[in-house]
């Protein structure tokens, strides 16, 4: 949806996480794996305090309501109401469908589906390229329908969504947060049997961030293109991909495809009912009753994750008064939540004299900061255009990303050098197993990784 309505600017986001997964690989993991944790505020317990932790968990699952939750319904509902099921049934479809299998599979259950539905997935997206392509009449038929800055990865400063300068130093810090720290992701990577498979699973996943770019964005480009010429009627952007595979695909693969786009966004969703039953059942319930047992503890977070998704359902009207399209709304949200997270997870391993109340100030700052811009650019048409708040509500989504990692950062430094030092955080005790060595594969793997961003950027100049 985002690219047929902005081009290729919006992989930048898929092409930044390869970066920042090689960051989670070679600089996070050792400090998660040495440690133990089952969940991300559990670390954040043993690096600061357990208001720390305590803040990480209310934040995660606000999080996961507002960009995870509601939108992956949202999505799964406009595929089944693009093939003519209503939009509500569509919701609930999806929600029972994924619900079933999570609740009795677990984190199991999630981690083999997420393998199957991502080759159908890829499968898919591949085929509609190709054919897309084929039915446009080739890559010389795209350029010549589509205007240059499609075709762009660097926008000027001044551009209202995307500027250069809110895509090098804004997008990185919601990767960070989502890719480094978020439970959702890092799950994976806890569950890994040792530090070279969790490094590798890492570099894995790099890789696959450089084809949303071809087989995402570029479908959605091609939309546009085939909708120019009058061969498809393409009613809003986010309707792109079902749009697309109405128009090349046969009937029967039609039908696959469907089923794999919504089993993709189930697998989604599935992650996110596991994460959010591993945060509620391990950093509120288990914590305050250890004793109670195992089974009563799965149930709770059975009936957490039902409430959560109600929330969820209850917020989707919200997505289309903040940004424009799903992708954009799901960064524009992170992008008020991520930064006070991400420096905190930086700085606390960066530095060692960060302490707590510095992490605490930087955490409940930002939030109150991140949230206000939050309700204000819901309401920012009741506000006077030119005043202090407008411009607070107004000011691009990436750049405000930037000014609040900053403010946290400096902020968090502050507090911690005006107040006690903190005693040495068990995060960073040497580990008592052997260290393993760095293999040669790893490395050469990331520098390949490297080379391929460049010249994506390059070639997309």
């Amino acid at each position: 949806g985002s690219g047929a309505s902005t081009g290729v600017i919006v992989s930048q986001f898929e092409i930044l996480a390869c970066f920042i997964l090689l960051l989670l690989g070679w600089f996070f993991v050792p400090f998660y794996l040495r440690t133990s944790v089952t969940t991300m505020p559990e670390f954040l317990e043993l690096r600061f305090s357990k208001t720390a932790r305590n803040y990480l968990t209310f934040v995660s699952i606000i999080a996961y309501v507002l960009t995870k939750i509601s939108v992956t319904i949202y999505a799964g509902a406009v595929v089944f109401e693009a093939i003519g099921v209503s939009f509500w049934l569509g919701a609930i479809i999806v929600v029972v469908a994924t619900g079933i299998y999570t609740i009795f599979g677990g984190l199991r259950a999630v981690i083999y589906t997420d393998a199957a539905q991502m080759v159908v997935m890829l499968g898919g997206s591949v085929l509609v390229t190709i054919l897309g392509l084929s039915h446009l009449g080739g890559a010389a038929e795209l350029k010549q329908n589509l205007t240059p800055e499609f075709f762009s990865m660097w926008r000027a400063v001044s551009d209202p969504d995307f500027p250069w300068t809110g895509i090098l130093f804004g997008a990185p810090i919601l990767g960070v947060w989502y890719w480094c720290t978020d439970q959702y992701v890092v799950q994976r990577v806890l569950s890994a049997k040792n530090l070279t498979e969790a490094r590798r699973g890492t570099l894995f996943a790099g890789f696959l961030k450089t084809l949303p770019l071809f087989i995402f964005v570029v479908p959605g480009m091609i939309c546009l293109a085939l909708s120019k010429q009058g061969a498809l009627d393409l009613a809003k952007p986010d309707y792109a991909l079902p749009a697309l595979a109405a128009y090349v695909l046969p009937a029967g693969v039609r039908g696959v495809f469907i089923a794999g786009l919504l089993s993709a966004l189930m697998s989604s969703l599935s992650s996110v009912f596991n994460s959010c039953s591993t945060l509620i059942t391990y950093e509120i319930f288990k914590r305050k009753a250890p004793h109670l047992p195992e089974r009563k503890l799965i149930t709770i977070g059975r009936w957490s994750t039902v409430a959560l998704v109600i929330l969820g359902i209850f917020w989707i009207p919200m997505i289309g008064y903040i940004s424009g399209g799903i992708f954009k709304y799901i960064q524009s949200v992170q992008a008020y939540i991520s930064p006070p997270i991400a420096a905190v997870f930086l700085l606390g391993l960066i530095w060692r004299r960060i302490n707590a109340r510095g992490a605490i100030a930087a955490l409940y700052s930002g939030f109150i900061l991140g949230i206000t811009r939050l309700v204000l650019e819901i309401n920012k048409e009741q506000l006077t255009e030119g005043g202090f708040l407008y411009w607070f509500a107004d000011t691009n989504f990436l750049h405000f990303a930037a000014y609040l990692f900053a403010f946290s950062s400096v902020l968090m430094v502050i507090v911690s050098l005006i107040t006690p030092e903190q005693p040495l955080s068990a995060v960073f005790s040497k580990p008592e197993h052997k260290k393993e060595p760095t293999p040669k594969l790893d490395i050469a793997l990331s520098i390949l990784l490297c080379l391929i961003i460049f010249f994506i950027w390059w070639y997309f100049s």
